[in-house]
């Protein structure tokens, strides 16, 4: 009998996350006759292949197999591999570098018993972590689906931790395998568009995810959501962000240090362990972010084939 569902994850580098991940898949409490998982390699130049060849090797899990995209760097294009090998009526995504609770299967998937039930989106959370960045990461809850799901264009699931009916993407297409990022917003709402009010949001379906632990990675991450955003500006015609003026800028760093520093120390809420520099920090590290994010979407550049859609 084959599985109903069927996990993809696609691999780039990931030797550092693998066996962690692979731990919690073979944790999942769902029937592992229900599931397969297929790891997809997209053009790892690190020790990811021969990790891959270890699990294997050592898994008696009964539905796990490895594929390769080596055609296009992207994890839309990886991603678009694992479909077409899919045998699941259900498609679940996750990346190497998360890790799905227990029960995250269990959870995510129940919604799909409704028929008009297309897209299920389960929550994302960070690793525990004493990184002053990654605190200050889950304390303002970045990579929360909360936020996308209240997108003031349509709401959407980040592929971290994303379900989709199967069927449905011979209608609208899988992922634009050209695409950098904005790929789950952009399937997300060609689903929506053709099948409104067919989404549902599972918060108890967790998948945990490690944030961004140095500045220049925090940097990195907001430009390329500002890279995202004009992707999907061009594509869907979604409102571009405004840039903030160098008075805002100037006001926001007087009022955090003329104001919200000094409250800090009256009411003594000034700790200089981790959490105390992520809540000191937070209001420069948020500009920062804001500046980061509009300078991806200001000098991102189009993929000559940006609009290209891959079908079953």
């Amino acid at each position: 009998m084959p599985p109903t569902i069927s996990v993809i994850i696609p691999v780039h580098n990931g030797e550092r996350d693998l066996l962690d991940l692979w731990s919690c898949l073979r944790s999942q409490t769902i029937d592992p006759l229900q599931v397969e998982y297929l790891i997809v390699d997209n053009q790892s130049l690190d020790r990811t292949p021969e990790i891959l060849q270890e699990i294997i090797k050592k898994s008696n899990f009964p539905n796990l197999a490895t594929l390769q995209a080596p055609e296009i760097q992207s994890a839309y294009a990886a991603r678009n591999v694992g479909i077409k090998a899919a045998r699941g009526e259900i498609v679940v995504f996750t990346d190497v570098d998360c890790r799905p609770q227990p029960d995250w299967l269990a959870q995510l998937i129940p919604p799909f018993q409704n028929p008009q039930v297309h897209l299920v989106m389960g929550e994302i959370t960070g690793l525990a972590s004493k990184n002053w960045l990654e605190i200050y990461a889950e304390q303002t809850h970045i990579l929360s689906q909360r936020h996308t799901l209240n997108h003031e264009f349509l709401p959407y699931g980040q592929t971290a931790n994303l379900a989709v009916r199967k069927a449905i993407l011979r209608e609208v297409g899988l992922f634009r395998p050209y695409l950098a990022t904005g790929g789950d917003a952009d399937l997300c709402w060609r689903v929506q568009h053709k099948f409104p009010n067919c989404w549902e949001f599972q918060p108890g379906a967790i998948v945990q995810h490690r944030h961004r632990s140095t500045l220049k990675e925090f940097y990195n991450q907001w430009y390329k959501y500002g890279c995202s955003n004009y992707y999907l500006h061009q594509l869907h015609g979604v409102n571009l962000r405004r840039q903030f003026s160098w008075q805002e800028y100037l006001y926001r760093c007087s009022r955090w240090l003329g104001w919200e520093i000094p409250q800090k120390l009256w009411r003594g809420k000034l700790s200089i362990d981790p959490t105390g520099w992520a809540e000191l920090w937070a209001t420069p590290l948020g500009l920062f972010g804001t500046w980061a994010r509009f300078r991806g979407q200001k000098f991102s550049k189009i993929p000559p084939r940006l609009a290209e859609i891959e079908w079953l």
